[in-house]
């Protein structure tokens, strides 16, 4: 019964000795954490310094470029069909050939057609040779008449065989004309230059007159060729704008349009020195289109490399106006919350300034911007974790370099169309 009080003494003085233990060695330690932790606390204290990357805004003029989907289509294009009912002779025209106006594609059995020609011909002929006879009696008639050998009445039955004479010679040239026409219809010829499609007929088929069945070939023209496509209804007026005469009555250079063709890159084109498919704006529809709110729109476009083809899917390009002293940032700097645009601008004491911004117009990975002077410290890179009033440490801010050169590349591509089209007196200066 002794031993069990001995035992908890024993207990007991080990957990006092072990505290004590560790009591002494927690006092000499914290002066050491303390010390370190103090400069912590005091950098906690003023907010810290965050490194941020930084980029300047920009002021420059800014073409307003709008882009849409497009077709090309062809300015002339026709359906050759023949206007006599006869056989094909020859065909001198293959499938998908290259034309010249005035080039002879076919030619039919004319042996009928001729044979009514050389008739009428030779009835034109006969008949001049009885106007001769009846211009002799009605000389003779008035001799007599003068003479009192015959009556007034023989006078005026010679002058009417004459008048009648005549007539019959012009109704024969008549003939003879409509003669020619229809031998002229046994020769078919390209109308204007173009390339042909598929042909669908071949020597000894007969061809049927008419505008039913299947044509004997289609003709399209491809140089100059033309690209129709649609904008907004509320790009209408600034279109419009660019092409309204001047005050001095001189009409302006019609809008530039530029084609962006499938699977192709406008940089990587110009970086090998390719030529741009340039046009201009030709056609503005008299309506809006009530039920898509889209006017519609046609270019054209010098094509004598066929770059463009009838059909083909394009997108286009088309210069509207100029943004004059606009200050350009990247949009990747641009804060969203909600409706709200905000951006950091680091202030001259390098604290972090949040600044509502309005967006005008975009291009590329740029943006032009309300709210912000040009030559602004903005932020770029670290923006999340930033705070109003924050201190920071500027940097400046990585940029792609493939981005970079996209951006260039639009930039020139941009101000050469507005150099082009004369658009520089276009300006916005309120970019609404």
């Amino acid at each position: 019964m002794r031993r069990k009080p001995v035992v908890l003494s024993l207990i007991i003085v080990l957990l006092l000795a072990g505290g004590g233990w560790w009591w002494k060695s927690r006092a000499s330690q914290s002066p050491k954490a303390d010390a370190a932790a103090a400069p912590a606390r005091g950098a906690s204290a003023a907010g810290g310094v965050q490194t941020v990357g930084v980029v300047l805004a920009r002021q420059q003029d800014v073409p307003v470029v709008v882009e849409a989907s497009g077709t090309v289509a062809a300015l002339n294009q026709v359906d050759v069909r023949a206007q006599t009912t006869s056989t094909v002779r020859e065909v001198l025209v293959k499938d998908g050939q290259s034309v010249q106006k005035g080039q002879l594609l076919f030619r039919f059995d004319e042996r009928a057609d001729r044979a009514n020609l050389d008739k009428a011909r030779a009835q034109l002929a006969r008949d001049k040779a009885s106007l001769a006879d009846l211009q002799r009696q009605y000389g003779r008639a008035k001799e007599l008449v003068a003479q009192n050998f015959v009556a007034q009445s023989a006078l005026d039955t010679a002058l009417s065989n004459l008048e009648g004479g005549r007539s019959l010679v012009v109704a024969d040239e008549a003939a003879v004309q409509s003669a020619e026409v229809a031998l002229s219809y046994n020769e078919i010829r390209a109308p204007f230059s173009g390339r042909a499609g598929a042909v669908n007929v071949w020597p000894g088929s007969l061809a049927q007159a008419g505008a039913s069945g299947t044509p004997l070939v289609n003709i399209v023209q491809i140089d100059p060729v033309g690209v129709t496509f649609t904008l907004p209804e509320t790009e209408l007026a600034p279109v419009l704008e660019a092409m309204r005469p001047g005050a001095d009555g001189a009409r302006p250079a019609p809008p530039e349009v530029q084609v962006l063709l499938p699977g192709s890159d406008a940089g990587a084109r110009r970086s090998r020195n390719e030529p741009s498919v340039r046009g201009k704006l030709i056609f503005v529809d008299n309506l809006v289109d009530a039920s898509t709110g889209t006017i519609k729109l046609k270019a054209e476009f010098e094509n004598k490399q066929q770059s463009l083809w009838p059909g083909q899917y394009v997108r286009v390009r088309m210069l509207l106006r100029s943004i004059k002293n606009a200050v350009v940032i990247p949009q990747a700097a641009v804060i969203l919350r909600g409706t709200d645009r905000q951006v950091y601008v680091v202030a001259a004491d390098k604290t972090a300034q949040l600044k509502t911004v309005r967006l005008r117009y975009t291009f590329g990975e740029m943006a032009v911007v309300d709210g912000v002077d040009a030559g602004a410290t903005v932020v770029l890179d670290g923006k999340q974790n930033l705070r109003p009033g924050a201190t920071v440490r500027t940097q400046p801010a990585a940029v792609d370099p493939a981005a970079a050169a996209r951006q260039q590349a639009l930039a020139a591509e941009a101000g050469r169309m507005a150099a082009a089209s004369g658009a520089g007196g276009k300006a916005d200066a309120t970019g609404e």
